[in-house]
């Protein structure tokens, strides 16, 4: 994601990495309600969100914001947002701060990387990053999917995120801190290589051809169109990620028993529950990222 611009010093490993981190926590903090939702939407039909007596809690995007607010206050659309933002300084900084390190490793020094370094490069600190940092996303899918209703009493797991982190150890073991370790570390290869590469290789076509140059506007084109690939390619196993990571001890045995009870229960239109939450938060999170992303790192070596 270095572009093809001139101007800008080199920024080392410790810059993209603190900017990477850095800029996850802002777009965390613009697109939550979205990823809220898209949490919501995919968790909908399991017991304890809806139930048959119950109908269709959530409904689209906006609907599911609306019904958060009325039933639980404009604080529940930021449920879970300190592990997210603990998630973010772990995760983004390692899946994109490294990302430019690996594709120099794996293409051998070359400086026209083919896909297949980028493709690694992705593949590769995606699986990093959620082996760094898992505990923080469970938590967060955990804070996220769990709700409040008046008319059912308080259905909430968790008081605080420091409580999660140590009743998840106490009842599950510290295995429960990595639930879905498996399904999210192909999840973010996924992710990794629809977003990472797809901004790289759009950011590098627009420079290139001199169609923008590297400022806002195309960071802006190529964040939007790496969360729109991100989003087609990632939907089904982020779908069983949420589901797996939400269950209680049990009810799945695998994350793949778990792909398995959708289909046969709700057929294939679940994996791609909250897809346009997920659209809408992915492409706005993109974009609020990677702008971010390069605006600190260039602040940062030039300070």
């Amino acid at each position: 994601m270095t572009g093809a611009s001139s101007t800008d010093l080199t920024p080392s490993v410790c810059v993209k990495v603190f900017s990477a981190g850095t800029a996850g926590c802002v777009a965390d903090l613009v697109t939550f309600p979205l990823d809220t939702a898209k949490v919501r939407l995919q968790v909908q039909g399991e017991s304890g969100l809806s139930s048959r007596s119950q109908g269709v809690k959530y409904r689209g995007v906006f609907g599911t914001i609306c019904t958060i607010v009325k039933t639980e206050g404009p604080r529940g659309l930021y449920s879970g947002l300190v592990a997210g933002l603990h998630r973010q300084m772990c995760f983004a900084s390692v899946r994109v701060g490294m990302y430019d390190t690996m594709k120099d490793f794996y293409a051998r020094g070359s400086q026209n990387p083919g896909i297949v370094a980028r493709l690694l490069a992705g593949s590769t600190t995606g699986a990093m990053a959620v082996a760094f940092a898992q505990p923080t996303d469970v938590v967060k899918v955990r804070f996220q999917a769990q709700a409040r209703l008046p008319e059912s009493g308080s259905l909430k797991r968790y008081s605080g995120t420091i409580e999660a982190y140590r009743t998840i150890t106490r009842d599950e073991g510290i295995r429960g801190l990595w639930k879905g370790c498996l399904p999210n570390i192909v999840r973010n290869a996924i992710v990794n290589c629809s977003e990472l590469v797809t901004y790289d290789i759009i950011k590098e076509l627009i420079l290139n051809y001199n169609l923008m140059t590297d400022n806002m506007p195309c960071h802006f084109t190529a964040g939007f169109a790496a969360g729109f690939c991100t989003t087609i390619m990632a939907s089904p196993v982020d779908v069983v990620k949420t589901r797996y990571m939400n269950s209680v001890p049990g009810q799945y045995s695998s994350a793949i028993n778990c792909a398995l009870t959708m289909q046969v229960n709700e057929g294939p239109k679940a994996f791609y529950k909250g897809f346009m939450p997920s659209f809408l938060r992915l492409g706005s999170w993109n974009i609020v990222m990677f702008v971010s992303y390069e605006q600190i790192k260039r602040l940062l070596v030039r300070l």
